[in-house]
């Protein structure tokens, strides 16, 4: 197999594949065997089917098998000997297709190089998670507004499934504390991203940007589908959900591949779960600054652990 790899640009390069001699000549060997066991020849016997007459009848089809069984195996026996961080086949090109040999091109898209440094030395701002008397006075008083009652008393506590009112003011601290922990530490991942983002620019691979793009559309509409809004009406909408979404796409995917680059700097398996891997090892390795007022609810990133992937 001879292959010539060519820079399209930055991220995009053409390769060219040629094969020939036994590989062909046996590609195509065994495909006339499946064919002739299967073929029908009016006057013929499945299986029994001269070889002249298969090759006459069956030419067309045993080569669109051939080229469907033989581009996937040299491309990535070429990948793998070229040792390309190919994120997306784009397209294949220039086919052909002679008996004994086969040709072809093959445009992909690679991931950017990414000079990540620093990572280690990230500093972020931890702040102590407090549940004030006021809060939980609050958020009973919307609980008596939601159910028109007057007074919580231990019956009224009883009656939501509590002991009594005390165990419930202690469940509603509980909730309360959970909510500031998420909230925190979705700030937390927003001060890391920060920083790891700030001085790196890089041209953005076009496929995962679609791709990611795609997947945020996909989620948007079937929220406001939830909400009952009309098919056609979200249909009528897509355009502008691009628009609005595409920033964000693209964000994504950034991290997604400086937390990519770090991975495989610390050699991280790159699997489903590496972002959120590479989150937890940046967490252990930043400097940490505790403050004593805890966050405000409602605060934090909004990344919602979603990098891209």
């Amino acid at each position: 197999m001879k292959t010539e790899v060519k820079n399209i640009d930055s991220l995009k390069k053409e390769l060219s594949i040629s094969v020939e001699g036994d590989i062909v000549k046996n590609k195509f060997e065994d495909v006339f065997k499946k064919i002739g066991k299967e073929a029908k020849v009016k006057g013929f016997r499945p299986g029994h089917l001269p070889r002249d007459i298969l090759e006459k009848e069956f030419s067309t089809l045993a080569c669109e098998q051939v080229l469907k069984e033989l581009i996937p195996e040299l491309y990535s026996e070429t990948l793998e000997k070229e040792r390309l961080p190919v994120l997306d086949l784009l397209r294949i090109s220039d086919v052909k297709l002679e008996r004994f040999r086969l040709s072809f091109k093959a445009e992909v898209e690679i991931a950017p190089e990414i000079a990540v440094k620093n990572y280690k030395e990230l500093k972020i701002c931890y702040k102590k998670i407090k549940v004030t008397a006021d809060e939980i006075k609050r958020n009973i008083d919307s609980l008596k507004e939601s159910r028109k009652i007057d007074a919580l008393d231990d019956n009224c506590a009883k009656g939501l499934g509590y002991l009594n009112l005390e165990e419930l003011e202690r469940a509603i601290e509980r909730q309360i504390s959970v909510q500031k922990e998420n909230a925190q530490h979705n700030e937390l991942e927003r001060q890391i991203i920060e920083q790891l983002t700030r001085d790196l620019d890089f041209k953005l691979p076009q496929s995962l940007v679609n791709r990611q793009l795609e997947d945020l559309v996909r989620h948007a509409k079937m929220d406001m589908a939830l909400y009952g809004i009309p098919k056609e009406k979200i249909a009528e909408q897509e355009n502008e959900l691009r628009k609005e979404l595409e920033p964000q796409a693209k964000n994504q995917v950034k991290v997604y591949l400086i937390l990519s680059a770090i991975a495989k700097k610390e050699n991280m398996v790159l699997d489903e779960q590496m972002p959120h891997k590479v989150m937890e090892f940046l967490f252990k390795e930043a400097s940490w600054e505790f403050r004593e007022e805890s966050p405000p609810l409602g605060t934090g990133s909004n990344m919602g652990g979603n990098y891209g992937d």
